[in-house]
């Protein structure tokens, strides 16, 4: 096995709009290539057929599957950020929680001086943290 790539499934053709999201506001984070599906399928046309990106650092891959499935993302996955100072972890709070949900809002819960989960609008959960 040469590596092991974390793989998020995206539902109703959201991948690529979820990878603009990520790349324009989590640091670290680009589209570094995307495949889509073309006129012929099996999925629809303009749609990701196989992503890759990285997200605040870490190489991910994406699809949207155009089979409809009886589940989608949970917080037991999430992206772990460390932030760099306050304004960040404020910033990436209110941008990646909007639309989405809070799960813990921002506290210090003893484990560190600041820390925050959310799920995102595409259903990513992000837990935020400031040392």
């Amino acid at each position: 096995m040469a590596k092991a790539t974390p793989f998020l499934m995206f539902q109703g053709g959201k991948a690529e709009a979820a990878l603009d999201f990520y790349a324009e506001h989590v640091p670290d984070s680009r589209i570094d290539s995307l495949e889509k599906f073309g006129v012929d399928g099996p999925g629809p046309a303009g749609t990701v057929l196989r992503g890759y990106a990285t997200i605040a650092g870490q190489a991910v891959m994406v699809h949207d599957s155009f089979v409809t499935h009886g589940f989608d993302f949970t917080p037991s996955w999430s992206f772990f950020l460390e932030c760099a100072d306050a304004a960040e972890f404020d910033r990436l709070f209110a941008t990646l929680s909007e639309d989405g949900g809070v799960l813990m809002p921002p506290d210090n819960y003893g484990w560190s001086a600041r820390f925050a989960w959310v799920n995102d609008r595409f259903g990513i959960s992000w837990q935020l943290n400031l040392a």
